[in-house]
């Protein structure tokens, strides 16, 4: 695939490596790896040798300490840069994909970085990583998912908590309020998010997305419909 400038995407034994590569930058989110990655992420859609993705972050400080802020403040304005950000949807094309998507939580997970890591099936975090959501120090509210997918993640009152205060959350204790699946060393973390890779690849990959696309479709609708949805998907998986 193209060579990116924001990004590294590379395939190993049907896995997909997808890197925030900007480590000068603490892997900020901006324009360029905005468009990097509705592309790479269109591809792994599509992919069929692709059976399981792994998301990361380049160097030790961060995963993605939220957006660019140099790029954000000197656009027009707010409302406009935010328009800019939203033409090409990122966070849906994320859960659009009915693949299995670990994300490797280290260092600094703020703003969008959270907003992405929420969009991810299955998150493990090193002990040194830290959770926030810092944008009512900037007079806005999280507008790439995060005042919806936090809440239905965890606790309604903790998730306000961390949108209204501003409150960064350690590994821990994001643990226990389950905002991550498990807390490793960060010397384990890829080595953790990787056996978790190959466990899921053992499996029949049918089953695998048709589990994900019933518990992604169903949470939208009252009980009686999501085992409606899982039926008609069991019933398909066993016809195939």
């Amino acid at each position: 695939m193209t060579d990116f400038e924001t990004i590294i995407y590379e395939k190993q034994d049907g896995t997909g490596y997808l890197t925030l590569n900007r480590p000068h930058a603490l892997n900020t989110y901006n324009m360029r790896m905005r468009d990097e990655l509705y592309q790479v992420l269109g591809a792994i859609k599509d992919d069929p040798d692709v059976r399981v993705v792994i998301l990361k972050g380049a160097g030790e400080k961060a995963f993605c300490a939220g957006a660019d802020l140099t790029e954000f403040l000197t656009a027009p304005s707010p409302v406009i840069a935010r328009q800019v950000r939203w033409e090409r949807d990122v966070w849906g094309l994320f859960l659009s994909i009915d693949k299995p998507i670990i994300v490797a939580l280290h260092g600094y997970v703020l703003g969008d970085g959270i907003e992405m890591a929420m969009c991810c099936d299955i998150r493990i975090a090193s002990e040194d990583a830290q959770f926030g959501t810092p944008e009512m120090g900037l007079g806005i509210i999280p507008a790439a998912g995060g005042s919806q997918t936090i809440p239905r993640t965890i606790a309604r009152s903790y998730a306000l908590d961390m949108l209204l205060t501003g409150r960064w959350v350690k590994a821990e204790e994001a643990h226990r309020l389950k905002l991550v699946n498990r807390v490793v060393p960060r010397s384990d973390l890829l080595p953790a998010v990787e056996r978790l890779a190959e466990k899921i690849k053992a499996y029949d990959q049918r089953a695998i997305s048709y589990a994900k696309q019933a518990v992604r479709r169903g949470l939208d609708l009252t009980l009686e419909q999501g085992l409606k949805i899982e039926k008609m998907l069991g019933n398909h998986l066993l016809a195939s």
